[in-house]
């Protein structure tokens, strides 16, 4: 069975699971991470040296880095849905994972740790704002290709939507002062039908 290892509240766990969740592949959620320790644990670092999550196994693979095994697992087991066979149209999607973890990822943590996870004496208003910025600077040019095509991916729902959408949900639900995005908002309420971002992605902000 897939084994996939990282709390269900990390942002690229959460990468995994929906991915896993859309193939409806049986799979077995390891919690690790933060307060569940075991990264740092000899076991896992030999299949993980960096000591993060999330990382799969399955059938004696160890990956990994969290747009890679969702590459992975649409190879192996989405030919007919995550996957795209069409190496153009493919890399077409592709590019706004790794956009994704370039240009969001970073302002995003800053936005998320000091609405979420900070207490309220110990956040830093000053990023905060600067990450908001920036992150409404991104989501700008998510917004805009969204006017075009109903997905990232293009026509159909596909991995070039998974990593940013596990981001939006937390855009959209933090108590915070947003850009108008009606395209990428269009976009989001369409992920919010699909059962598995439901399970893997639309869990409590913690």
């Amino acid at each position: 069975m897939l084994k996939i290892w990282g709390r269900a509240n990390s942002t690229n766990v959460k990468k995994a699971l929906w991915a896993a969740e859309e193939l409806a592949i049986p799979y077995e959620n390891i919690p690790a991470g933060g307060a569940h320790g075991i990264v740092t644990d000899p076991a896992y670092r030999a299949i993980n040296p960096n000591s993060r999550v999330p990382t799969i196994e399955d059938n004696g693979l160890a990956l990994w880095e969290s747009n890679t095994i969702v590459r992975y697992l649409a190879a192996q087991y989405g030919k007919s849905s995550l996957y795209i066979e069409d190496p153009a149209a493919r890399a077409s999607a592709e590019k706004w994972m790794d956009w994704t973890t370039a240009s969001i990822a970073g302002p995003f943590r800053d936005v998320f740790w000091n609405t979420v996870r900070l207490a309220p004496d110990q956040q830093d208003h000053a990023a905060k704002e600067k990450g908001l910025a920036a992150c409404g600077e991104m989501f700008a040019i998510a917004d805009a290709a969204l006017a075009s095509q109903p997905y990232l991916s293009g026509k159909t729902f596909g991995i070039g939507d998974i990593p940013l959408g596990c981001f939006v949900y937390a855009w959209f639900e933090m108590p915070i002062k947003r850009p108008d995005h009606p395209h990428l908002l269009a976009w989001y309420e369409r992920l919010k039908t699909r059962p598995a971002y439901q399970k893997a992605v639309m869990t409590p902000l913690t």
